[in-house]
């Protein structure tokens, strides 16, 4: 759709070494560092007026040319880089009772190749294009080349230039992005007809002049290749790098005139970046695991293996090459906080129905924003764009409880990934060479085990929410259709009665500190739980306050929404 993007090149000053100071012995280092601030301070002491009239001064021209330096530098870092990229996009369409609604979505996943410049190598296609909500020019428009490569392209300012000799700078104010002081910039091209050039507004942190957000559109659109407004985020990942984090995009107003003759529909869009390095997680893992050097129990009682157990190992060491396949791609998560607190849930399940499962239950998270859910073995999978939206514990509760219904029933998944080549295939085949979908029979007992797992519960007078989570999700399923398709298991069992006294009974009560306030609320949008780190790939729950709902367009069911980062400087 843009045509030609050319590979990252080197502009001017690429790198801090070439200014002379990186690397430098500690001292210099300390010097280095004051000198920065002491251009900063000064920078941003000076009067708005002064600054008007001296948008050349010495100070102002050197912050500038380090900002430029360390951007530079950045972009030469990303080349060592090949995280996944996920978008996923919604149309926006009008709907008489909540203003605007979703209309149809696409959906994208992929391997960057960052050392090519914009270079995707895909993992997940677009579900069936009949289901894309869109028809005509527009269906077209998002099957063009765009889509794979326009929003990766937009972690970069400018690929081609981005330095004094190209750009206007324009000191705006100072401002702070959670804990980290920023500068803030207004940038212009100074020739307005170039296509590709920036066009918006800057965030750099004030310690080492890092860009960490930048707001704004690439200039030169026209009628065949069109660029969109978007905002970009950078997350600190130590060691002196920002890394691109998230990307959001928005497009159109369906309930503005103008906005409904345009080329384009109405959209919104998150570009995801995560698995920057895989290779290092998995060797802080390895190296900070605690050994055993003596093995369990050694009495005479307990030497061998009964064919029972046998089998359940053998179940066991399929279920762990699957899950070291899926982190390996940086599809699945580490094991942390967020697993330990599913595997909380599902213990308060066991317990509760008397039940004592060997080996015990797991619990691990997705790193894909599709909605998932399966059970492997005794191993139960819930994507994080699942746990996104999910109103509250009772809900979760209840999808946990229908994976357990599997595992209770005894369902079988496939042990032949317990032998070590059936592990070994290209990452692009990933989704095609695992698949943990159920036969409909099983899927129906398993609804059947979970409400009655349910109803035996501390949640089986709080499972309102959950019966109007399903509903919800089956009322949207048409216009959401990439969100809701699976990658590796069955789709979100929608049709399923929790249990019969699950709408008459009393109104859900004795929520966790960290869920809704209101149980009117049937779902939450996309990004409504979870935080991802980008660099080692572990998830954490949002640490944000409760806010209560001014008007109903502000529920937002399984909505695409703004980013807003709280960004941590370097520790």
């Amino acid at each position: 759709m843009h045509g030609h993007v050319p590979g990252l090149e080197r502009n001017g000053l690429s790198t801090l070494a070439d200014l002379g100071f990186w690397p430098a012995p500690r001292l210099c280092r300390i010097v280095y560092a004051l000198g920065i601030l002491s251009f900063v301070m000064a920078f941003i002491a000076m009067p708005p007026a002064a600054r008007a009239k001296e948008s050349d001064t010495p100070t102002q021209v050197d912050v500038l040319d380090k900002i430029i330096a360390q951007e530079q530098a950045e972009m030469e870092s990303l080349r060592k880089y090949s995280p996944l990229v996920e978008t996923y996009i919604q149309i926006r369409r009008q709907d008489k009772d909540v203003g605007v609604a979703p209309g149809g979505d696409k959906y994208f996943l992929g391997r960057a190749m960052l050392a090519k410049g914009v270079t995707l190598e895909r993992l997940a296609h677009d579900t069936r294009r009949g289901h894309n909500g869109l028809s005509g020019s527009f269906a077209n428009f998002f099957s063009m080349e765009f889509l794979q490569r326009g929003f990766l392209q937009m972690i970069y300012l400018d690929m081609n230039g981005f330095d004094r000799s190209h750009y206007e700078f324009h000191y705006v104010r100072r401002e702070f992005l959670g804990e980290v002081r920023c500068l803030v910039f207004d940038v212009d091209p100074r020739v307005k007809t170039e296509k590709g050039r920036f066009v918006g507004r800057i965030w750099v942190e004030d310690r080492d002049l890092h860009i960490v957000r930048f707001n704004g559109i690439y200039n030169g659109s026209f009628i065949f290749s069109y660029y969109f407004s978007f905002d970009s985020w950078r997350q600190n990942a130590g060691k002196n790098e920002w890394l691109p984090a998230v990307i959001y995009c928005e497009e159109g107003n369906v309930e503005h005139p103008v906005a409904k003759n345009r080329m384009t529909p109405a959209f919104r869009a998150q570009t995801r970046l995560w698995g920057y390095a895989l290779d290092h997680a998995q060797e802080e893992q390895e190296l900070t695991r605690v050994l055993v050097e003596v093995p369990g129990d050694q009495t005479e009682s307990a030497t061998d293996y009964s064919p029972l157990q046998a089998n359940r190992l053998w179940t066991r060491q399929a279920e762990d090459n699957v899950i070291a396949s899926l982190e390996k791609v940086g599809l699945m998560a580490p094991y942390g906080d967020v697993d330990k607190t599913l595997e909380a849930v599902v213990s308060n399940l066991l317990a509760t129905n008397g039940l004592d499962i060997q080996p015990q239950v797991r619990c691990r998270v997705l790193m894909t924003s599709t909605f998932e859910s399966y059970a492997m073995g005794r191993t139960i999978v819930l994507s994080r764009g699942l746990l996104d939206v999910l109103p509250d514990e009772a809900s979760l509760a209840a999808l946990l409880a229908h994976e357990l219904g599997h595992i209770v029933l005894g369902h079988r998944m496939d042990t032949q990934f317990a032998f070590f080549d059936r592990i070994r295939f290209d990452e692009k085949n990933t989704f095609r060479h695992f698949a943990f979908s159920r036969p409909l029979q099983e899927e129906l007992a398993a609804n059947r085990k979970g409400s009655e797992l349910l109803m035996n519960s501390p949640y089986k007078d709080q499972l309102a929410t959950a019966q109007f989570f399903l509903r919800a999700l089956q009322s949207r399923s048409k216009e959401i259709p990439n969100l809701i398709s699976p990658h590796l298991g069955d789709r979100m069992p929608t049709n399923w009665t929790i249990a019969s006294t699950a709408l008459s009974g009393p109104a859900p009560k004795g929520k966790a500190a960290d869920m809704p306030a209101t149980a009117s609320i049937v779902a939450l949008p996309l990004g409504g739980r979870i935080k991802v780190d980008p660099f080692s790939n572990q998830l954490h729950f949002l640490n944000s306050k409760s806010v209560g709902l001014v008007s109903e367009n502000e529920r937002m069911p399984f909505e695409v929404t703004p980013a807003f980062l709280y960004l941590t400087p370097t520790k």
